[in-house]
């Protein structure tokens, strides 16, 4: 089976039109493997974990556990036990601003201006609790983070970097190795939010030498509510638990509670079993590919759509990295994003509009609004040509 036909959404058509969907940095589809990796989940083998000690139970557990084995291969990480199970990057990047520490008055927290509000706004929350301070690595007018400006931002004060692995907005990949290089140098520890950059680029904990990475099981073509937060074991053992309840204690008294080690301390109640299968599938399904060929792949797709575009009146590309993944973000001249967005979902062309949750960065890139077309494994050129023809029929519309 060609691999885009493992993919029964696609196959769907929208306002009597074929689907053309070019969301993925959105959500991505998923593969026949891992719905149907789900589906067996909830018929056969659906029960709490850990605390049970039935057939369906002990499944269910080993279905957990086995997820997190394949997380912890795929990424490369030292132990399972670096392996923490959250809803996606969002609470694995809130999980570390709550449980990090200690961070105090004067302390200080560095960002790229790259950065997706989610490894953004807690950082900001975390200022404002402790009186630390928030500095903004910055971005060059191609939206290249300016690597020396970095550097000489991590001083003595400095406690965590938080940046991106690639940008959702332009999708330039940041030189995440050099940035962890320079962190450790100086002894600062260091997150990356690997949200856009795990379905594209391979990934290797022990090679990066990274403190906190966070991505979600939605955009790896597996389900949503599933996420990873990997942690660097000994730092994890000297982190308080962020949410609190059954499963994260060892023992309970009505004066006290004492804790899991981790992951199990960050993993407070049930957790999203189903979710951690299909994750495991995606996984499973994604290291059955030739990554290198995808990637191939997805790189002449965006070399292909970036000429296509060239060639629409009154189109201007926002960004220009040198160093990308398959995201194409641009602007009409005197069309707003959203109605963009409408005329060519009525073509059955799925974008995405608006600030992207960026905001920052499009204001320095000079657009406060953009459309954004985003590529996958599963893209092929139509998809792209029917994007350049729907943006012809927009210009028609809008002279």
């Amino acid at each position: 089976m060609k691999l885009r036909e493992q993919f029964p959404a696609l196959a769907q058509r929208v306002h009597g039109k074929p689907l053309v969907y070019l969301d993925s940095a959105a959500t991505s589809q998923k593969p026949r493997a891992v719905i149907e990796a789900v589906q067996r989940y909830y018929e056969q083998d659906n029960a709490n974990v850990h605390r049970g000690v039935h057939a369906l139970a002990e499944r269910a557990t080993a279905a957990l556990e086995g997820a997190r084995a394949k997380v912890q291969k795929f990424i490369n990480a030292a132990s399972p036990n670096e392996i923490v199970f959250v809803r996606g990057t969002t609470e694995a990047v809130n999980l570390v601003a709550h449980s990090f520490g200690p961070v105090r008055a004067g302390d200080e927290i560095v960002v790229t201006a790259l950065e997706h509000h989610s490894n953004l706004v807690p950082w900001q929350r975390l200022c404002a609790r402790t009186g630390a301070v928030l500095r903004v690595a910055p971005v060059d007018d191609r939206g290249e983070l300016d690597l020396p400006a970095l550097e000489r931002l991590l001083g003595p004060r400095t406690r965590l970097l938080a940046a991106a692995h690639v940008s959702n907005a332009i999708g330039a990949i940041n030189p995440v190795a050099r940035i962890c290089e320079l962190a450790r140098a100086r002894g600062v520890r260091v997150l990356l939010d690997g949200a856009q950059a795990m379905p594209h680029l391979p990934v290797d904990m022990q090679a990066l030498g990274c403190d906190f990475y966070a991505f979600s099981a939605h955009k790896l073509y597996g389900p949503m509510g599933a996420g990873v937060l990997y942690g660097r074991a000994e730092l994890l053992e000297q982190m308080e638990p962020w949410q609190s309840g059954g499963e994260m204690v060892t023992s309970v008294s009505y004066e006290k509670a004492t804790f899991q080690k981790p992951p199990y301390r960050f993993e407070a109640g049930t957790p999203d079993v189903g979710a951690a299968v299909g994750l495991g599938a995606a996984i499973g399904w994604l290291e059955q590919q030739d990554r290198r060929a995808l990637a191939a792949h997805e790189q002449g797709l965006l070399q292909y759509g970036l000429a296509l575009l060239r060639d629409v009146p009154g189109l201007r590309m926002v960004g220009a990295p040198r160093e990308r993944i398959g995201i194409l973000t641009f602007t009409m001249e005197g069309v707003h994003p959203h109605d963009v967005g409408t005329l060519l979902d009525q073509e059955g062309v799925a974008v995405r509009t608006g600030h992207l949750c960026a905001q920052p960065l499009l204001q320095r890139l000079g657009a406060p609004a953009v459309v954004r077309a985003s590529l996958a494994a599963y893209s092929v050129r139509s998809d792209l040509e029917a994007l350049a023809s729907g943006l012809l029929r927009v210009r028609e519309t809008f002279p």
